[in-house]
């Protein structure tokens, strides 16, 4: 099957922002830290995502990434269609020319296996993953790594910023 890291990371990144929606928009920073997916890949997807009306901008102070409708209405094969990627399991990428240039005994198999593949994807929504146990307990540990990483981040400023004081009677 070929699902690339694009479409990966288009419905990981997704995901992401149906599960912190409810802090309003969500910057591509944070998802990048969190999900371990660079800011410039995240912008590329997001162009894509926000082209087809899947998440809205929202600039200025404290903007970022909103979800264009609610979680139920957003399914994954829609996520990965919209990043222009494809659930294809045939050798050929479906072209027909598997085998010397022509159709292989298997063609139609592959096919329909990616046509099935496609249609549970059509399925399952940002709230279905959203609401699984697990999926919420690793979002949660992301979320205390996060934490974690800026509270150490502030006190490495202050550090520097203490050692760049200095005192008053030595001037």
């Amino acid at each position: 099957m070929r699902l690339t890291t694009k479409g990966r990371y288009a419905v990981t990144a997704m995901l992401d922002l149906a599960l912190h929606g409810n802090q309003g928009p969500i910057s591509l920073a944070d998802i990048s830290q969190r999900q371990a997916i660079s800011l410039s890949y995240l912008e590329q997807l997001f162009a894509k995502l926000r082209k087809s009306s899947l998440v809205s901008s929202v600039r200025g102070p404290g903007g970022g990434y909103e979800l264009q409708r609610s979680s139920t209405a957003i399914f994954i094969a829609q996520i990965i269609d919209a990043v222009n990627e494809s659930v294809d399991t045939t050798k050929c990428q479906g072209k027909g020319d598997c085998q010397g240039g022509d159709i292989c005994l298997t063609h139609y198999l592959w096919e329909d296996l990616s046509e099935q593949i496609h249609q549970f994807l059509e399925g399952i929504s940002l709230a279905d993953l959203v609401a699984k146990k697990e999926v919420k307990q690793i979002a949660q540990q992301q979320d205390r790594k996060q934490l974690i990483g800026s509270e150490n981040s502030l006190e490495t400023q202050q550090e520097d910023l203490d050692a760049m004081r200095v005192p008053v009677s030595s001037l």
